[in-house]
């Protein structure tokens, strides 16, 4: 019996947080299966942006693992799921969403890339590591639907809070 024909082919998906992330589902759906992304996907929730991160795009969106919302100073997280931080929290998530399909391959050193808040983050490419706005892509292009993710180790703020 051929067992192979059973497996995915390779480039189908990026194993996120103990799940496959596959081109057939969009952003929002790959990342509501990453147990490394379930504070993320609160907010996205809370800020009421599903919708937005589920239509056409394409969209790149630099996600922040639950560690790195952790490392954010005591109370800050809570504070921004309230309902009366919206605006904030919207500002925040968009801040980390640019127009466009990018792969980490069209990420140059010093490009800077206008987010969907309307700030700039700034790209640094070292020795194969991409970085975007101080954040180290740990896990890149995760090919959805409609965009791309690139998984972060940090929170990215912007200076207009």
């Amino acid at each position: 019996m051929d067992t192979t024909a059973a497996a995915p082919a390779a480039g189908a998906g990026v194993m996120v947080g103990g799940a496959m992330m596959t081109p057939d589902k969009d952003i929002v759906d790959n990342a509501a299966n990453s147990k490394d992304h379930t504070t993320v996907v609160a907010a996205v929730k809370a800020a009421g942006l599903v919708e937005t991160l589920k239509g056409t795009g394409p969209f790149t969106v630099f996600a922040p693992t639950n560690t790195a919302f952790e490392a954010l100073p005591a109370g800050t997280v809570e504070g921004l799921l309230k309902p009366e931080s919206k605006a904030k929290l919207t500002k925040v998530l968009t801040y980390h969403v640019v127009p466009g399909a990018l792969k980490a391959a069209d990420l140059k050193d010093g490009q800077e890339l206008t987010t969907v808040e309307g700030e700039k983050l700034k790209v640094t490419v070292k020795d194969g590591t991409v970085m975007v706005g101080g954040a180290t892509v740990t896990i890149p292009d995760v090919v959805s639907s409609n965009g791309v993710t690139h998984v972060i180790d940090k929170v990215l703020l912007p200076a207009q809070l």
